[in-house]
């Protein structure tokens, strides 16, 4: 996929303010997407304290260097909002405004643009200028504490409920919202404000609707899709691996069964009462090979059985490369851009963008000389 393409988005200039997360990883997929994007980084720099170069977030971009809190720093940055579509900022409420980047000044220069804001907390609110992360986010939403055993802490899902899942993917689709209002008759600009706390409470809906319905249970480990059922959950193999069972409806629940060797005398899979029993009897038939035996058992079967991959074994697994799910580009195995398209197909077209490496580029390319006599 790599090299090819120029993506639904090709046109479409994106400013990004620097910063670390949820934001630069929505101008990433914006720039998988086709757009042209430009991040403004200071002096000094913000990341995640790995090396640039291999930062894979900040691909298909470009970078320039803009010290913000220099007189001239502001109106460069404004240059680059008045020629931009969609400008992405992630600073806690009223940074970007005591810096002079904020919405006023932005949308006074070019009416029609998207300004994207990207929080944990949102622009208002008790908590919105308090810091927080990720794990803080997804805790006062609930999410967080759907997700572990009944008889232990909740588990952390890395950073990808919150920041990415619950921030990043809202923020993107309230700016190819904001982007079709804008370009329509009649429309214009406006501000998007994206919280971690607003996404990851909407990817609570249907749990919602269940408790309410009676199917859920406001505890952990007590539900069936939160590991308490035995056919939805993962298990230990000989090996000391584990495979992941998603055997919910009842045809594919007998298919996983058969091939686990375990259909007779089972307990009733329809009465939690009878899941301890039921587990147990899996777990130490699960137990008597390896993870890749059992994969091998459940390849090509209805069982909904998958092996659980490491990072770096999931890019050689045979589906997704036969996909091409994963791809090596710049010398980093990452993933591709998602989700495909069949006429205007997203590539990787530059490697991650290194601070300031581009800003001679842009200047050019966006017509804003300031850039570079401003350096």
């Amino acid at each position: 996929m790599a090299g090819t393409g120029h993506g639904p988005l090709s046109g479409v200039r994106v400013v990004e303010l620097a910063g670390i997360g949820p934001g630069p990883f929505a101008a990433m997929l914006l720039g998988d997407l086709g757009a042209d994007v430009v991040r403004v980084d200071r002096p000094g720099g913000a990341g995640l304290g790995v090396d640039p170069a291999h930062d894979v977030t900040n691909r298909n971009k470009r970078s320039v260097l803009v010290d913000l809190k220099a007189p001239d720093g502001p109106g460069r940055v404004l240059e680059l909002a008045e020629r931009a579509d969609v400008l992405i900022e992630g600073y806690r409420p009223g940074v970007a405004e005591r810096l002079g980047v904020g919405p006023g000044p932005c949308l006074e220069r070019n009416p029609r643009l998207v300004y994207a804001r990207m929080t944990g907390w949102g622009q208002e609110g008790p908590l919105a200028t308090t810091a927080g992360h990720d794990i803080d986010y997804i805790a006062v939403t609930g999410a967080l504490g759907m997700i572990g055993p009944a008889d232990g802490p909740p588990v952390v899902p890395a950073n990808l409920l919150g920041d990415y899942a619950g921030g990043s993917l809202y923020l993107v689709v309230g700016v190819l919202a904001a982007l079709h209002h804008a370009r329509s008759d009649g429309g214009g600009g406006q501000v998007v404000d994206a919280a971690i706390v607003d996404g990851t409470s909407h990817l609570t809906a249907m749990i919602h609707g269940m408790l309410s319905a009676g199917g859920w249970q406001d505890r952990r480990g007590a539900n069936l899709l939160d590991g308490a059922a035995p056919f939805y959950g993962t298990y230990e193999t000989a090996d000391g691996g584990h495979v992941a069972v998603g055997a919910l409806e009842g045809r594919f629940y007998e298919e996983f069964v058969r091939l686990l060797g375990v259909a007779d005398d089972l307990p009733d899979r329809d009465d939690p009462g009878s899941w301890t029993a039921l587990r147990t009897a899996v777990a130490a038939a699960f137990k008597t090979r390896t993870r890749d035996e059992w994969t091998a058992v459940f390849a090509g079967s209805d069982a909904c059985v998958a092996p659980v991959l490491s990072l770096r074994e999931a890019p050689a697994h045979p589906h997704l490369a036969a996909r091409g799910t994963f791809t090596e580009h710049a010398g980093i195995t990452q993933p591709a851009p998602a989700p495909r398209f069949s006429r205007t197909p997203g590539a990787l077209r530059r490697p991650p963008a290194l601070p300031g490496a581009d800003t001679e580029e842009v200047a050019r390319d966006w017509q804003v000389p300031a850039l570079i006599s401003g350096s």
